[in-house]
């Protein structure tokens, strides 16, 4: 929860290929006070049935900068691929790269300020991404 002197995040993600919440995506969450300080890492989570991240790490206070990394080339293997063999000439296996995951990860950098809370949701699919600020 965000405080007077510091931000809080959450996020979701949505595959927008199959409809539903993207579940077991290992989420990182780091941070630093500036654009010219080094990142520190803070943690991470996964995303849970529901496609929610429920118990990402507080951000410490002075964090002017926030990077979420989703890790989703596993998500895509053990789930997206699964459902694409059972089609016809499948996008995931017609038209992926040689590792068969277009985007391996996706990392999004966002700014924040002191007592706001910052919902970024994470719509994707296999050759795209879009991410918002969500309320």
């Amino acid at each position: 929860m965000s405080t007077s002197t510091t931000a809080s995040v959450s996020t979701h993600i949505l595959d927008t290929s199959v409809g539903r919440p993207a579940a077991g995506v290992a989420v990182r969450l780091a941070a630093r006070p500036g654009r010219d300080a080094a990142w520190q890492a803070l943690g991470g989570s996964a995303t849970d049935a529901d496609g929610r991240c429920r118990d990402l790490p507080a951000l410490p206070e002075g964090t002017a900068q926030v990077r979420l990394d989703f890790a989703v080339e596993a998500y895509f293997e053990n789930v997206v691929n699964q459902q694409a063999d059972a089609q016809q000439d499948a996008p995931a296996n017609r038209d992926s790269g040689a590792a068969g995951v277009f985007f391996p990860e996706v990392a999004i950098t966002f700014a924040v300020v002191p007592g706001e809370h910052y919902h970024v949701p994470l719509l994707l699919n296999p050759f795209g991404y879009s991410v918002y600020r969500g309320s």
